[in-house]
């Protein structure tokens, strides 16, 4: 049994399972399937609100349970139960038996990894609950001293701590400890009787004391503050097809809506993506190369293994214009012919695994950002983005600017405000005329929805000069 230090204690309590009697389960439960896992989580979780200089909410829960999955052929049977106990897992395998036997062989375990991203120490305890509060009222209070017109701010600040075990009928074993923290600073400024806001935030898979440090509030603090009051500047958005460049860092969630979905491998398998049977063709301008990275400590969608077991590693998924690979969790890179990528994630012991995005950024280029306003000459630059949609199908979008300029002659011009990138993703890498030397990710506070289920994600992009790009306005 784990010693009293080993973060598996979570899983393994109060006698009602242990790892010997996971291991006997699963191989009961999944016998005569292609694959599957029984996969065990415990959950800490906890949020602060703190809203016009006062603690609004603070709550925190604890969750525990397993999602048992039989795989044969196409088929998938799942179960899962807030109950970490034998009789609760010999329940859920009744579910398995709806499963036809397994004609192929099974399938071979993931490859093992000596490596671990994250500290087995729980980040919730560590930081006292007066320190948590006492950081968010000096983030208000320096916020209004900062500026007369600041007329209202919101912090809130979130943490989680997760340890995973993923236990197969083969006798393969794999956990991981998972942290997440993260910090949110949103602050609304009046002058003349005109309202507008700013918003910004931090974060990753690291310890809470990364959010104590001075630089790093005060930072999130001044972005959200310059963008509140570069929109009480703004006009109203021009609307057409112009030339667009794209700042550094977070406007890489386009690429991850626009491309990055599109390159699913159960979208790809099932022919619904607009990227499908296209390995080995130009996707896009020359120059440009789009990775999927889940192994960089620290960043929000990193995870030392994806919730199969997999070791998480850098996918190139387009090099120099050409598609190379899809993201596959194990049951689609099976029936593709092809190696699982380490791709296989979901949000919780409640959720059946799919293809998902860990961080997904183009690499940089060498054109000088400054010279890529100059090529610019007029259009608009996009510095941080809101909400987006995209059909996977045809691969269309619109995404929605929070901080927006114009572009005269060469050089930022004035705020703009309500304005609407348009386009689709096959053709907008296309379009891509010039690539910055300023690769940057994102701050750390991506979230990703498909299917029902939600993960942390990041994004990370050069500036990038793009010809052609519809704009919808308010002008």
């Amino acid at each position: 049994m784990s010693s009293f230090s080993d973060p598996r204690r979570f899983l393994y309590r109060d006698n009602a399972l242990d790892p010997e009697g996971a291991l006997r389960l699963t191989a009961e439960a999944l016998r005569g399937c292609d694959d599957g896992e029984l996969y065990l989580q415990y959950m800490a979780a906890e949020s602060f609100g703190f809203d016009d200089g006062r603690l609004k909410t603070a709550d925190f829960n604890t969750h525990a349970g397993f999602g048992l999955r039989g795989v044969s052929g196409e088929t998938t049977a799942f179960a899962h139960a807030n109950d970490l106990s034998e009789a609760a897992i010999r329940r859920a395998a009744e579910t398995m038996t709806l499963l036809d036997p397994a004609r192929n062989p099974i399938a071979a375990p993931p490859r093992r990894t000596n490596a671990s991203l994250y500290t087995d120490q729980d980040p919730l305890g560590l930081v006292p609950f007066a320190r948590k509060v006492e950081l968010c009222q000096t983030i208000d209070a320096a916020a209004r001293a900062r500026d007369p017109r600041v007329a209202q701010v919101s912090v809130s600040l979130l943490g989680s701590w997760s340890v995973i075990e993923i236990v197969r009928p083969d006798g393969f074993v794999a956990f991981d400890v998972r942290p997440l923290v993260r910090l949110n600073v949103s602050i609304v400024v009046e002058q003349n009787g005109r309202r507008e806001s700013g918003y910004s935030g931090t974060g990753g898979r690291f310890l809470y004391d990364g959010l104590f440090d001075p630089a790093r509030w005060n930072h999130v603090l001044d972005q959200a503050l310059a963008n509140a009051l570069v929109n009480l500047d703004s006009v109203a958005a021009p609307a057409g097809e112009m030339t667009v460049v794209l700042g550094p860092g977070w406007p890489g969630v386009l690429l991850h809506e626009a491309i990055g979905h599109g390159l699913e491998g159960d979208f790809n398998r099932k022919g619904t993506s607009a990227f499908s049977g296209r390995i080995g063709e130009r996707v896009a301008a020359p120059g440009v190369t789009v990775v999927d990275d889940g192994s960089i400590g620290g960043r929000r969608g990193s995870l030392t293994i994806d919730d199969e077991g997999t070791p998480t590693q850098a996918n190139i998924l387009i090099e120099d214009g050409i598609l190379k690979g899809y993201l596959q969790d194990r049951l689609n890179a099976r029936l593709m012919g092809v190696p699982a990528t380490g791709n296989g994630r979901r949000e919780s012991f409640a959720h059946a695994p799919m293809p998902r995005m860990t961080n997904t950024f183009m690499h940089a280029g060498n054109d000088d950002p400054g010279e890529i306003l100059a090529r610019a000459k007029n259009g608009i630059y996009a510095k941080n983005f809101g909400g987006g949609q995209v059909d996977i199908t045809s691969g269309k979008f619109v995404f929605s600017c929070t901080e927006a300029y114009r572009i005269e002659n060469g050089r930022i011009g004035a705020p703009i405000k309500g304005a609407t990138l348009i386009g689709d993703g096959p053709s907008v890498l296309t379009k891509v005329a010039a690539i910055g030397n300023d690769l940057a990710l994102d701050e750390g506070v991506g979230i990703c929805g498909k299917g029902g289920q939600s993960v942390p994600c990041g994004v990370g992009q050069p500036t990038l000069l793009i010809e052609g790009l519809t704009v919808g306005g308010t002008a």
